[in-house]
């Protein structure tokens, strides 16, 4: 198989993959996928960095940047009550941190904010077992 053609087929099955986990998930796991993807970026914007890629390194922050802004534009501050608005301010800090270590090419910077993001996702991953099963119209009525 051509090297090309390989890495189109791989990509596509990678990204059918990933499209049946998202489809087939809770809330909860959608959440866990967001923490995993942002805490793999950070990583390999660590390595970019430390290889002076700095294209890779712009790509793969700007990734982080999105995911924590996904995770922050998704949190609902009415109902979530403090916790929302600890994890709004949260998420803030974390984008302001990758946005700096960026700037500064500064991997310990990127590890600092995996450093929080791996505690939130912790505490995330301990979510009583009845919740994490929810589906939103679930989680919906609950609300209501």
């Amino acid at each position: 198989m051509h090297a090309m053609t390989r890495q189109r087929f791989l990509q596509q099955y990678t990204n059918t993959n990933v499209q049946t986990a998202v489809e087939s998930a809770t809330p909860h796991r959608l959440v866990q996928m967001l923490y995993e993807g942002a805490l793999d970026r950070i990583a390999q914007a660590k390595g970019a960095m430390m290889r002076k890629d700095f294209e890779a390194k712009a790509r793969l922050t700007n990734r982080v940047i999105d995911i924590l802004s996904s995770l922050r534009a998704g949190l609902d501050l009415e109902k979530g009550g403090d916790v929302a608005s600890n994890l709004e301010a949260l998420y803030g800090f974390m984008i302001e941190q990758v946005y700096k270590a960026s700037r500064h090419n500064s991997p310990d910077m990127l590890e600092e904010t995996a450093e929080i993001l791996r505690t939130v996702k912790a505490g995330w991953d301990e979510m009583p077992e009845e919740f994490r099963k929810m589906r939103k119209e679930q989680i919906d009525r609950l609300a209501a």
